[in-house]
Parts: structure tokens; sequence; C-alpha cells
């Protein structure tokens, strides 16, 4: 009970320090829709996807090796977060030695200055709040969470409503936040006190980066399979489709948002009960319980989808819904994805995430470039789902070897079977179409009746036992 306690506890504590704040950003796409248009949207977000690419390469992904470290009782935290800091830096030395480079890229060269600063605010805000979460304060990375959000959309409201700087405002936003959040976290538990860049072991990076380097090129892979589609989709069909296939992105963010709160808790159970006497069993609950809540949220959202973007998005953005089913089924595998991905993690295995990341980079490549021009954003929707699945597969029979985790495969057949006539419902509207949808969302609910009341009776007497802990 105390691994599932732990693991609930972390959860509530993001929950309630991320997810008011996430929530709140997801609702203010009204507002970010009416003041950027679709063509002004496209670009802003290859300007933030380009900067996610970067980041990998520059920061050799060494803030998630700082997080597995620093949990790691072997190594002085000191060191470590030392570690992390000078190869960042020395990472984005490099960069700025590429700038005539990527200035020449044309559509963003406008924006080369600050893509530079958003990196360097964006890596030292990560690493560090990576480190503040491996030391326990959970609600300390929990409320910068929450700090970090509010700030981000006060700074927008302010440059593109109040001075109307367009993308560049947007893009300010984040930079500002971000630095903010870096001092702040600094400040308050005096971070300084860890950087001691002068007692770095070289055993200590060489493992470190022994973790890490492999997560570069996975990151990468992420890169191509979540974004090379708003680049292909941006020449192939132009940055208005990409604005709008970019703002249908922004439906399925719904699911990623509350699981990305769970994962967060998720990574420090999996690290710490990796090598428990009951791991698989432990394994085995959570991931059939996530998996279960996960297409019941995609069913639901599939169903709402027309009313949804017709309420969060602009007028001029109302037909960008047509992308959004297939982009809401590639989001529920990604969640499952990054689950099995945290298995490689604990075992310190990285070496088959990064083939299985590549694989499914490729297949979204291939089918990008047969759909885009028969299909347009939606061929390219359908890709982005056809290798996140693929990497599902793969990743659920190679990750046995670490931890036999029983996935009730069946079910999950059934579950996409289910989904994908939903979807086939959504776009071709039959007639009673939207009741066959609502059949379908049950009959998902009726068949995770087990995992429902599985995960509410181990609620309730987890509560009890709050209540009477003499009883434990």
């Amino acid at each position: 009970m105390g691994k599932y306690k732990n693991l609930v506890s972390n959860t509530v504590v993001f929950a309630l320090g991320t997810f008011s704040s996430k929530l709140l950003v997801f609702f203010l796409m009204p507002f970010y829709t009416r003041m950027l248009s679709a063509e002004s949207y496209g670009t802003m977000d290859l300007v933030v996807n380009t900067c996610n690419l970067i980041l990998p390469v520059v920061t050799l992904c060494m803030a998630e090796s700082v997080i597995r470290f620093t949990l790691d009782k072997a190594y002085r935290k000191s060191e470590v977060f030392s570690a992390g800091l000078a190869v960042e830096l020395a990472g984005y030395a490099v960069l700025i030695l590429l700038y005539p480079l990527l200035h020449r890229v044309e559509l963003i060269s406008e924006y080369t200055l600050l893509i530079y600063l958003y990196v360097l605010t964006s890596f030292l805000r990560s690493l560090t709040s990576n480190f503040v979460r491996s030391l326990g304060f959970v609600r300390l990375f929990a409320l910068d969470g929450m700090f970090t959000t509010i700030t981000t959309v006060g700074f927008n409201v302010l440059f593109l409503a109040g001075f109307g700087w367009g993308v560049k405002g947007y893009v300010l936003a984040t930079i500002a936040s971000d630095g903010l959040s870096t001092l702040g976290l600094f400040l308050i538990l005096k971070l300084h006190r860890f950087v001691k860049l002068g007692s770095i072991h070289k055993k200590t990076i060489r493992e470190m980066l022994r973790y890490s380097l492999p997560l570069i090129p996975t990151a990468l892979g992420w890169w191509i399979t979540n974004l090379s589609d708003r680049y292909m989709v941006s020449y192939m069909v132009g940055l208005e489709a990409n604005g709008l296939y970019s703002a249908a992105y922004k439906i399925p963010t719904m699911i990623t948002l509350v699981s990305a709160i769970f994962i967060q808790a998720w990574q420090i159970s999996a690290f710490s009960e990796y090598e428990g006497e009951e791991n698989v069993r432990f394994f085995s609950n959570v991931f059939r319980t996530y998996c279960t809540f996960i297409f019941m949220a995609a069913s639901g959202l599939i169903l709402l989808i027309r009313p949804i973007t017709k309420i969060l998005l602009a007028p001029e953005y109302y037909s960008s819904w047509q992308y959004a089913p297939f982009l809401i089924l590639a989001v529920s595998f990604s969640c499952l994805v990054t689950f099995l991905g945290t298995i490689y993690n604990a075992a310190k295995s990285n070496g088959m995430a990064l083939v299985t990341t590549f694989v499914g980079a490729a297949v979204n490549i291939v089918l990008n470039v047969f759909l885009i021009p028969k299909y347009g954003a939606t061929g390219s929707a359908f890709a982005t789902f056809a290798s996140y699945f693929i990497v599902f597969l793969i990743r659920a029979v190679d990750t046995q070897r670490f931890v036999k985790v029983r996935m009730a495969p069946v079910k999950i057949a059934m579950y996409l079977a289910l989904l994908l006539l939903q979807i086939w419902v959504s776009m071709t509207e039959p007639k009673f179409g939207v009741w066959i949808q609502v059949a379908i969302l049950l009959l998902i609910v009726v068949m995770s009746l087990g995992y429902i009341v599985f995960f509410f009776r181990w609620g309730s007497d987890l509560l009890k036992r709050r209540k009477n802990p003499q009883e434990n």
C-alpha cells in the first residue's frame, strides 16, 4: 500500500499545483487564436518547435540525467547538479558559434535571437526544476509550475494584447517566465550551494552522459514524429494549413496535461520500485488503470470535438476539428509509449528506447510523404497515430525484458477498434452518428468497469488508512 500511497500523494500534489494553471492556458486558446492569424500561429508553432529541436542537442539531455542520478544515493547531489550545469553551458557555447548557420533558415531567420534566448532560459529552468523535484521538494516543484504558467499567461496578455507584438510577443512571454522561474528556485532553495564546478569527477560526467546520450537521438526521433509533420504541412500545403493543424493539436493536449501530471509522479515511483519484490504486480496494476482512463478520455474528446473546437478556437480555426480525431488517438498511444519509456529509464537502459523512437520517426516521415499530398493535414494526423501505435507495439514486447507488465492486449485491441469506429462515425457523419458515438463511449466505460472499481476501492481504502493511521 505504501508504494501506491506515494504515487497518489505525488500525483495529487502535481495536480493541485499544475492542473489548474495548465487548464488556464488551455482555455486561453480563444485569446491566442484571436490575437494571431492562422498564418502567424503557424509561424509561432515553427519557431517554438525549432527550439524544441535544438534543446536536446545543446543540453545532451542532461536534465533527465540529473533527476535520475540525484535519486541514486551513490552520487553526491552537488556533483550531479554541477555536472549537468557544466555540460549544458558548454553545449550552449557551441550553439552560439552556429548562429550564422541558424540565421539562414528562411522560415525562422527573423526570430534567431529569440530562439537563442528561448533555448537558454528553457534548459536552465528544466535543469533547475528537475533537480528540485529529485530533491523531494514536490510541492515547490508544483508551485513553480503554477507560477510559471500564470506568468506566461500574464506576459502573453501584455505582449500580445497590450503591445501587439504578435509572434515575437508569444515567444518573449515564455522566455521571461522561464527566466523568472529559474531565478526564483535558485533564491528560494539557495541552489548556488550545489554549484561546485571544481569538484566534478570525470567519472560522474561519463556515467551521466552514458545515460543521457541515447536520449538525444530519442528526443530528436520524437521531434520527427511529433513535429516534422508541421514542417511538411507548411511546405506542402502552406503556413495557414499548419496554423489550423497546430491549433487542432491543442485539443488532444487535454489528455496530455492530465497524463503529464501523472507521469511526473510515476517516474519517481518507477525508479524507486523498479527493483522491488512486487514490481510486476505494481507496474501491471498502474498500467492497466492508466490505460483505461486514457482511452475513456479519448472517446469523450472525439465525441465532443466539434463543440470544444467552436468554444476554444476563433471561428477562423473551426475547420481544424477534422484533424483532431486521429491526433487524439495519436496522443493516447503517445501516453502509453511514455509510460513504457519510464521502464527503460528505471532500468538505465535507453538503447531500445532510441531504436523504437526512430522506427516511429521513419514510419511517420514515409507516411507523411505519401499521405499529405493526397489528404493534406488529415493524412499527417493519421501518420502521427500510426507511428505512435507501432512504437507502442514494439515497446510493449521489448520492455518485458525488464518488467513483465501484464497489459491485457485483447482489451487494448478492442479499445482501439472501437475508437477507430468512432473516428469514422465522427468524420463521415452518418444518421444517428452522435448516438452511435455515445454508445461507443458507454461500451468503453462498461469494458473498463473492473479497473474503475479497482481504482475507487483502492482510493477509498487509502483514505480510510489515512483517517485511521493506527491500522497501518
